[in-house]
């Protein structure tokens, strides 16, 4: 809570679904551009523009309240700000309970920059849970220039990285980045799954309708859906590129779809008009890969939700992942290549049936039994053999029904998965193991620093990055180190993405962090350091009051006089009402029922509805108040209310119970609390009721203790619009596991900004007569009754409420009266004479560590106490009810000032550009040719020498586009490649790799015989031609990245494709006059194995010296 923190166009950054290799947004120069946060776009009020006057004028005000807040803490200055109310001037003594400094009462760290963790670029802050009911964002990918994130609505929003350090206008969402939505597009069905191309310069979604989407980003920043078609009967659960372009995509069942790049690219490349028509054709030219898996016997191991693809580019493969197996396959042919288990094992084929079993759809079960006939000419199977082939299907639905319905142990499922730039791949499972394999599915070793479950990982040149279930995030080198770790999010980390020199986690809770590329390293304490001297000039305070109240009706019903007594006047000028009550309803049948709704996640009753109608048209609830939350739990109620102008900072209600009567299972004694955010911080309320009678100070102790320690807060059934009063949230019990709300050991109320507790504590006084006290009462003596007092007693031996505040008492024992006795002739006079007691309290701890604390951002909630009386004029229970008024200071955070100083500091500290210089250095490289021809089955290396000293070079090769070779020589008729996708006739490989200092890698360019083109009509190849016979060639970039360099280098490389027995065109080509400069490739056997550097660059300047003289026909090679 504390940390609120134009090159060329072939340098990208990969999708999260495509990792392997990474590429950049901005050059180090660019990366943190000054016009990154002061862009603008006339005509266009809702598009970043440069630090306005409303910024610098809040800029103004927030120094003007440092300014106040110091010469007030100095000496006796009137202050100069509006707000001077809550500075404790007016504020009742307050006696505090010790032992609140350590273990789990330690009050949680705060501050302006946390300093466990690096600074983050809060490119979208935490929302209000309440605000984002059915639009949550569920998913996120990059291109090169923007950040996209997908919602449950089907809405897209998109981030420039160019405005990430921007603000908004808008009120309403003047803390989060700058950004662009589909608004005005009503899609109605989740988006799933993302990523980025490139090539296209477009990205695809996967829908839970099963629908695959095109966008486009329009130059007027409109964006737009470029095509969309029905690709799965389920939901589309995974999708991904290959290395030649097509679209993997993956749904329930097994379905696994490829779309050619060919049908995609012609109807991307129709009008708008025109796409229409192109819808049907796309639909039904897919590719379905598990067609062949049955003669090869695969087919039952293929049933299982494909949840994860990834394309593996250094060896031109597809993965596919369900959560226990794995499928590898060839991305040129479509292959099946091998299938094996979480364990490594493969799967055994020869138990298999020939046929799919049932998870595979209708339609699509004729069409494999099509083409099984087609392959092999068969009769009909016999009685044996169909009925082996049932039970086989049978057995395997009762596997993935185990799987799915955890009828298993499956805490080794398999989360997410990623590939390096070294070729290996990585997958995280749920019980927290990091999993690396080879390229083959060989696992090579496992690695497990966390015991919560992954849900995200994402590669970055040398770095894998790991997101968690409780909100952690990791970073290891790609040996598998560990190389730092810190909480990133309160809540689970669902989806990572890379751009902008960033690495944005996207928590589920819809919150967008960016962390530095460099992280963990040397830049974050510099950032650190200068973002946190800036405070003055980005944070403010924020002044309320909180009424806070309680009472043991004692199964009793109040009239509307006592509640207008109690609360009524009292709630004037307050902005939340917090109300606790006691014994709302009792007896063995209640609590029965209570307990018996709690086990099936029901809670409330008509009386406790009763009580808080009654409350709420007592202040005014629906014009001047909200009902935002309520708990009942048997005769435990806690409400609470805010006022309506406060109601948009107010949000994440959480609510919660905890029994701690017969055996801690029944409700008659416990506690109910509501937790609620505001202004980014963390309030918890909590009413409880403890064990009665006058010795039982150690169950009362030990309640406290249960209730503290294992109270966990559940979400409620009502918003905070609807104003429901009631939650469905079941009993709370110790946390453990992999729970996706698991978050850290330390409970849940420790890391609470403030916490409030509220109700009948049942503490007595000690060693007093009935006939004393009520001698000292009547003479309002209360100072000597408090030393007799229990509770604070146990406070200072620090047995219980450890470290927490209580206002000075100075009203009479609230407990136990006559009802409708009024004054203090009404204490209990009958057989029993119980000792009048200040039973009914209500103490709170703040974010103070120490007395005398200011309000800041290292101490945001910073409280005192300006009324804490009981009302002794209600008669309606034995008990008096008690009132409590909090005057609160709130320390927050103004993110769009924030955004714009990380910026400035970036941009202007002479420190920070040169780390950043010298760590996005880009190293030197060269490769050994230009230009390449390719005929009869031909494989050129390709070598690519890193000259740097000390710095390692990553590569990753792409296509940047396609052209036909006509008579003359010349490339006519360029197309570029989807995602920059190899042609079917080129091999590359490896496509990505790591060269170390003055290392040279190999890279084997293959020309692979593609006769004939195939067309395939609903997975089924239909028609097959002759391929063009014409020259063809391809550009390839090679594309150079330094190790955290968003900048890059890049070499291209023309290659030429002549059909075989085609002379003419490469009498063209090797008649074209040569530059000078340019080196030949050559054929494998004219290299041999060099063994550094320098044995390199020998044989080179000798190969280029015997190029020279030979005749030019005798050259192989491209201008």
């Amino acid at each position: 809570m504390g940390d609120h923190q134009n090159d060329d166009v072939f340098s990208f950054f990969t999708t999260p679904n495509d990792s392997d290799f990474s590429s950049a947004a901005a050059t180090p120069s660019t990366l943190f551009n000054p016009c990154s946060y002061s862009s603008s776009s006339s005509g266009d009020e809702s598009h970043p523009s440069a630090p306005s006057v409303d910024d610098s004028n809040k800029r103004i005000d927030y120094m003007i309240q440092f300014l106040d807040r110091r010469l007030s803490r100095d000496g006796n200055f009137d202050a100069i700000g509006p707000e001077n109310d809550a500075d404790g001037s007016d504020s009742l003594p307050e006696f505090v309970g010790k032992c609140g400094g350590t273990g789990i009462f330690k009050v949680p760290i705060r501050s302006a920059v946390h300093p466990n963790r690096p600074p983050s670029l809060e490119v979208r802050p935490h929302p209000l849970r309440e605000s984002q009911i059915g639009r949550f964002l569920r998913t996120m990918t990059s291109t090169e220039r923007q950040l996209w994130a997908g919602a449950e609505d089907g809405g897209l929003k998109v981030w420039d990285f160019d405005g990430l350090y921007g603000s908004w206008r808008r009120l309403e969402v003047e803390d989060t980045a700058p950004y662009k939505e589909t608004s005005e597009v009503e899609i109605g069905s989740s988006v799933v799954c993302m990523i980025g191309d490139e090539g296209s310069r477009v990205v695809w979604s996967g829908h839970r309708d099963g629908r695959i989407r095109c966008w486009k980003l329009r130059d007027d920043h409109v964006i737009e859906e470029a095509l969309s078609w029905q690709a799965h009967r389920g939901p589309v659960l995974s999708i991904a590129i290959s290395s030649y372009g097509d679209i993997w995509s993956g749904s329930e069942g097994g379905a696994l779809k490829v779309w050619p790049w060919e049908g995609l690219g012609k109807s991307l490349s129709l009008k708008m008009e025109q796409r229409h028509m192109a819808v049907i054709s796309v639909e039904r030219s897919y590719i379905d890969p598990r067609n062949q898996t049955s003669a090869y016997g695969f087919a039952n191991t293929l049933t299982s939700d494909v949840t994860f693809l990834v394309s593996d580019h250094t060896r031109a493969k597809v993965w596919s992942a369900s959560p226990l197996t794995f499928a590898l396959w060839d991305a040129r042919t479509r292959d099946l290549i091998k299938v094996f288990n979480i364990d490594g094992q493969l799967e055994n084929r020869n138990d298999m049936s020939a046929f799919p079993d049932f998870g595979i759809d209708e339609d699509a079960k004729m069409r494999i039994a099509t083409a099984s006939r087609k392959e092999k000419s068969q009769s009909s199977l016999g009685f044996f053999q169909r009925s082996r082939n049932a039970l086989m299907g049978a057995a395997d639905a009762v596997r993935r029904a185990a799987v799915k319905g955890g009828f298993c142990d499956d805490s080794k499922r398999t989360e997410a998965i990623v590939t390096s730039a070294d070729g290996l791949i990585w997958t995280g499972t749920a019980n927290g193991v990091v999993m690396r394999w080879d390229g083959n599915g060989n696992c090579l070793q496992e690695f497990s620093y966390q015991s919560s479950g992954i849900l995200c990982m994402f590669t970055f040149c040398s770095r894998l990055w790991v997101g968690y279930s409780n909100g952690t995030v990791q970073v290891l080198d790609l040996e598998g180190k560990l190389l730092g770790g810190w909480v990133a999010h309160s809540g689970p980390v669902i989806k990572m993405a890379i751009g902008g020199g960033y690495l944005f986690t996207l928590a589920y809770h819809g919150g967008i962090r960016g962390w530095n590329v460099t992280s963990p390293g040397p830049l974050d304490n510099v950032l650190r350091a200068e973002l946190a001297g800036k405070e003055f000039l980005y944070s403010r305070i924020e002044n309320l009051k909180i009424l806070a109240g309680t009472w043991n009706v004692g199964e009793g019903r109040a009239s509307t006089d006592s509640i207008v007594s109690w609360l009524g006047c009292a709630a004037t000028g307050v902005e939340i009402v917090v109300v606790g009550l006691q014994e709302v309803e009792m007896g063995a049948g209640v609590l029965a029922m209570s307990a018996a709704r709690e086990t099936v996640g029901l809670e409330g009753s008509p009386l406790g509805q009763w009580w808080m109608d009654l409350i709420g048209k007592t202040l005014d609830e629906g014009s001047s108040f909200v009902r935002v939350g309520s708990r009942q739990l048997a005769g435990l109620l806690i409400c609470v209310w805010v006022r309506h102008d406060l109601k948009p900072h107010v949000g994440d209600v959480d609510a919660a119970a905890v029994p701690c009567g017969f055996g801690r299972a029944i409700g008659n004694k416990g506690a109910v609390g509501v937790r609620l955010r505001m202004y980014d911080r963390i309030l918890c309320f909590v009413n409880c009721h403890f064990a009665a009678h006058l010795e039982a100070v150690s169950r009362r102790n030990a309640d406290f203790d249960h209730v503290y320690r294992t109270m966990a807060f559940s979400r409620q059934s009502s918003s905070l619009s609807s104003g429901a009063a009631s939650a469905s949230v079941g009993v709370s019990m110790p946390r453990g596991g992999n729970a996706v709300n698991t978050f850290e050991a330390r409970p849940e109320l420790s890391e609470a900004d403030m916490i409030v507790f509220l109700g009948d504590f049942n503490y007595r006084l000690d060693d007093i007569t009935y006939d004393e006290t009520r001698d000292f009462i009547s003479q309002r003596c209360f100072d000597w009754l408090r030393e007799k007092d229990q509770l604070h007693t146990e406070m200072e031996a620090g047995n219980v409420f450890q470290g927490m505040r209580e206002a000075i008492i100075r009203f009479p024992p609230t407990y136990k009266f006559e009802r409708h006795q009024a004054g203090l002739a009404g204490y209990d006079s009958g057989e029993k004479k119980r000792i009048p007691a200040w039973c009914d309290r209500i103490l709170y701890r703040d974010s103070k560590s120490h007395v005398g604390a200011d309000c800041s951002l290292d101490c945001p909630v910073v409280s005192s106490v300006s009324q804490y009386d009981a009302c002794m004029d209600v008669t309606d229970s034995d008990h008096k009810p008690v009132r409590c008024v909090f005057s609160v200071k709130i320390a927050r955070v103004d993110e769009s000032v924030r955004r714009q100083e990380l910026g400035n500091i970036i941009n202007t500290n002479k420190k920070i550009k040169v780390m950043l210089g010298e760590l996005s250095k880009v190293p030197e490289t060269v490769v050994s040719t230009n230009n390449i021809i390719l005929q009869n089955h031909d494989t050129t290396i390709l070598r690519v020498t890193n000259k740097s000293e000390k710095h390692i070079a990553f590569f990753k090769i792409i296509c940047e586009g396609q052209s036909i070779i006509e008579e003359d020589g010349q490339a006519h008729d360029h197309r570029a490649r989807g995602s920059f996708g190899f042609p079917q006739w080129l091999e590359v490989s490896p496509g990505t790799g790591i060269i170390k200092p003055n290392q040279i890698a190999e890279v084997s360019v293959r020309l692979e015989d593609f006769p004939t083109v195939e067309e395939y009509v609903d997975g089924v190849a239909q028609n097959s031609w002759c391929e063009d016979a014409r020259d063809e060639e391809v550009i390839l970039v090679l594309v150079v990245h330094g190790r955290f360099s968003t900048q890059t280098k890049n070499h291209r490389i023309r290659v030429r494709h002549i059909p075989r027995g085609c002379t003419t065109a490469k009498k063209h080509y090797d008649d074209r006059p040569k530059t000078s400069g340019q080196i030949n490739a050559l054929h494998r056997s004219d290299y041999q194995q060099l063994s550094n550097t320098l044995d390199v660059v020998e044989q080179l300047k000798e190969l280029a010296q015997s190029i020279e003289e030979e005749p030019p026909l005798s050259r192989r090679g491209l201008l």
